[in-house]
């Protein structure tokens, strides 16, 4: 059971480090005047697939890596993260206030790699990383003659 746990949140986790370069276009292609439904999109990325994701990743860590607090939390983090940067959002009514809703953004890039993080681990604890070598010197080709 903990292995489905373990590919639920790996692939939440990767899901929203992708997503996040797809708000990032959404919302460049808005502001260099590709029209609303630019926003939109963006909006709708955000607060419809990524935020619940961020909730999932955190309700699969218990059964992912049960009893592991310090990680349990970790992706807590990130479900909280993900809240603060909704609330750092410019509201429609008040763009003016734009040194602080620059935060949004900032915060999104930090939302990427927290959860980039956890899908390394998912990724890790499901084996899906290939065998280091070791870097010893049996690892390094010898060295050819030059023609």
């Amino acid at each position: 059971m903990r292995r489905i746990f373990l590919w639920i949140n790996f692939v939440l986790a990767s899901l929203i480090v992708l997503l996040v370069f797809f708000q990032a276009y959404f919302i460049t292609a808005y502001v260099t005047g590709a029209g609303q439904d630019a926003l939109d999109w963006h909006g709708f990325i955000g607060f419809a697939i990524i935020h619940p994701a961020e909730l999932l990743v955190f309700l699969t860590a218990f059964g992912a890596w049960p009893r592991a607090w310090k990680w349990i939390g970790f992706t807590f983090f990130l479900f909280v993260l993900g809240t603060v940067q909704i609330f750092l959002a410019p509201p429609d009514e008040d763009p003016a206030s734009g040194w602080v809703h620059g935060f949004h953004g900032l915060l999104a890039l930090v939302v990427a790699v927290t959860a980039a993080v956890i899908a390394h681990r998912g990724m890790r604890d499901l084996g899906l990383r290939r065998a280091s070598r070791g870097g010893g010197p049996e690892d390094v080709a010898p060295p050819q003659p030059l023609p």
